[in-house]
């Protein structure tokens, strides 16, 4: 037996979606085997991490004065590069079922206007995660290859991937980015006009958690054809004191504005770019939205009306990304045609 078959038999690949709000991690042979917030909860005096993932997850908005929950990445990129690499680590030892000899390949998704500096943030935690190889993707395109997209065709592809921090925006043909945009307008932008918008009319706050609920449940890109209320909790900023209130769908509507105008201006923009033959493919396939983000009420409908383009969503959209990247785990000729480092 090689020296290499037998570190084979003691690793096992990783494609990691490693997203602002949530990783994922595929086994090479398994398929997902996580899909957890991108949290650390951390001890404020000795540094300890308290807990990791959907534990951390559990205490975010509730930690006691002692424990810090803290999001490693920011607008999709490592901006606390520690956690970065505790989080990574906790993550790939759990994918393994916690063994400490594994040193897998990983591939990683990244958003498609990352520099220089940020790539190397995720190469650097990512290998002193005790990572054997790293490749990183980008994003949309992993995308497109994970909501089953023809990408190695010489057709016109398009893929609006919005996650937790960007939203990334592809025109793909022949296993190549033809037009690429990243833009830091996404899910956890939406939560953050929620919640300033019920401070602003009603006096009450209310935390991030909170905010993504209610987006989920009534937020809206175009009006729906039924009304939708969402009762929501919070402190009253007036009195210091629990308050109750009723939101409505139109509501959310009016705060989603400004992030939804972006997006769509993002996707027009990328369409006058794309060459005409392209052009004519995407207007015959459609524009795919991948992504947490995709799965805003009516955002398809908007789009729709908005650019003149049949629009759909992926089948799995919130697995798209590490779906793509795992079948980079199964096909390195193509791996080390679409790598980016």
């Amino acid at each position: 037996m090689t020296y290499r078959s037998l570190f084979r038999m003691f690793s096992s690949d990783l494609a990691i979606d490693l997203g602002t709000a949530n990783t994922l991690v595929y086994v090479a042979g398994k398929g997902i085997v996580l899909d957890e917030p991108s949290i650390v909860a951390v001890h404020r005096q000795t540094g300890e991490i308290v807990a990791c993932g959907a534990d951390a997850g559990e205490m975010l908005g509730r930690t006691p004065a002692n424990v810090v929950a803290i999001r490693p990445l920011r607008d999709g990129v490592i901006a606390d590069f520690k956690m970065a690499e505790r989080m990574l680590n906790y993550f790939i030892r759990k994918a393994h079922k916690r063994k400490s000899l594994v040193h897998p390949r990983i591939v990683i998704g990244i958003p498609s206007e990352t520099t220089e500096v940020e790539k190397r943030a995720v190469l650097d935690s990512t290998y002193r995660a005790k990572a054997s190889e790293v490749h990183l993707v980008e994003q949309a395109m992993v995308a497109a290859l994970g909501a089953g997209l023809p990408i190695t065709e010489p057709s016109g592809n398009m893929v609006v991937d919005i996650g937790g921090g960007t939203t990334d925006i592809a025109v793909i043909s022949l296993s190549g980015i033809v037009y690429s945009r990243s833009l830091r307008v996404a899910g956890n932008q939406m939560d953050d006009a929620v919640i300033d918008f019920v401070r602003k009319k009603y006096n009450l706050l209310i935390g991030e958690r909170t905010a993504e609920r209610i987006k989920m449940a009534i937020g809206s890109a175009y009006e729906l054809d039924k009304e939708l209320h969402f009762e929501v909790k919070g402190r009253d900023l007036i009195c210091g004191l629990p308050k109750a209130i009723t939101l409505k769908d139109f509501e959310i509507r009016e705060a989603l504005t400004d992030s939804v105008a972006a997006i769509i201006d993002a996707i027009r923009s990328a369409l006058e770019r794309t060459p005409p033959e392209l052009s004519a493919d995407i207007s015959e396939r459609g524009i795919i939205l991948t992504g947490g983000g995709s799965l805003l009420k009516n955002l398809d409908e908007r789009i729709r009306r908005e650019t003149g383009m049949p629009v759909l969503v992926a089948d799995q959209p919130l697995a798209s990304v590490v779906l793509g990247t795992g079948k980079m785990l199964e096909d390195f000729k193509l791996l080390r045609k679409m790598a980016v480092n």
